[in-house]
């Protein structure tokens, strides 16, 4: 079968590079999904000369607009491209808390509710045995989705921790869950926790970074380990029956009963599917 096509978000960033460079070398026409296109025109050049693979463009999206995600799908649908791969990369920890003009609190926006609707729009372009990628933290772990999810990321005062924490679970609940609705589709989702890898959205925009510079970034992973785990789900025989799941350090991690059957994992879908449809997006 022909390859189709590779969208990565958030293509231009650390881990970004290195996975569109490693689905280049595949053969997969590539989508850099880029908030900055102009920044990511001389990465797409160089992966382009490095891999020998000349079907990588890049394309604008603002996942902190909507709208900007409803026109970005609604151009792939409109062209009918197949789908082959679906790396939802993208994520941000350092923005000061702000709402979109969607009304979402922008990491709820960018971690969370535009990969998933990013992914629910693409759905009719995927061929079988498609592999849809969301990109995770260890975070989840400390995640809660409380009533203000959507519009404040967290009930009481804003931390930008607990929040990223929150939408990171929030983005597995959503892996499983579409696991679930696609079994019988020949398409998996499965979630990366890359670790803590060594990109500028560690950086706190505090004091102290010079000095967690100095004594914390040696010690964590290069943003092409914290991408390994990510082109393994993409690329590997072993990841490609596997639905529903999340890895890290290239294998299997085993899931608490807590996160397995969390008691919001449907509600969160139906609200989250009710929220884009009131607003007239199409899922």
């Amino acid at each position: 079968m022909e390859k189709g096509l590779a969208i990565i978000t958030g293509a231009d960033g650390g881990m970004g590079q290195v996975i569109t460079a490693a689905l280049a070398k595949e053969g997969y026409p590539v989508i850099m999904a880029c908030l900055d296109p102009e920044k990511a025109a001389s990465i797409c050049t160089r992966i382009q000369q490095e891999t020998g693979n000349i079907q990588i463009e890049v394309r604008a999206i603002n996942l902190a607009s909507l709208s900007s995600v409803n026109n970005f799908t609604g151009q792939l649908l409109k062209e009918g491209r197949p789908v082959s791969r679906l790396m939802n990369n993208a994520g941000i920890l350092t923005t000061p808390v702000r709402k979109t003009e969607d009304g979402l609190e922008t990491i709820v926006s960018v971690n969370y509710m535009a990969p998933y609707m990013l992914t629910r729009q693409l759905l009719p372009l995927m061929q079988p045995e498609c592999r849809i990628v969301n990109t995770v933290s260890c975070t989840y772990a400390i995640g809660r989705i409380e009533p203000d999810f959507f519009e404040k990321g967290k009930n009481g005062r804003f931390f930008r921790i607990p929040v990223y924490g929150n939408t990171k679970l929030a983005l597995l609940l959503f892996t499983q869950e579409l696991a679930k609705q696609i079994e019988d589709k020949n398409i998996t989702i499965n979630a990366s926790d890359p670790g803590i890898v060594s990109t500028n959205m560690i950086t706190m925009q505090a004091w102290f970074d010079p000095l967690t510079d100095i004594l914390f970034r040696p010690f964590i992973k290069t943003p092409a380990q914290g991408a390994a785990t990510a082109i393994h789900l993409a690329l590997s025989d072993e990841a490609k029956d596997k639905n529903g799941c999340c890895y890290a350090n290239c294998k299997k991690r085993n899931m608490t009963k807590r996160i397995q059957h969390h008691t919001q994992q449907k509600q969160l879908w139906d609200d989250t599917e009710t929220w884009l449809l009131q607003r007239g997006f199409r899922l």
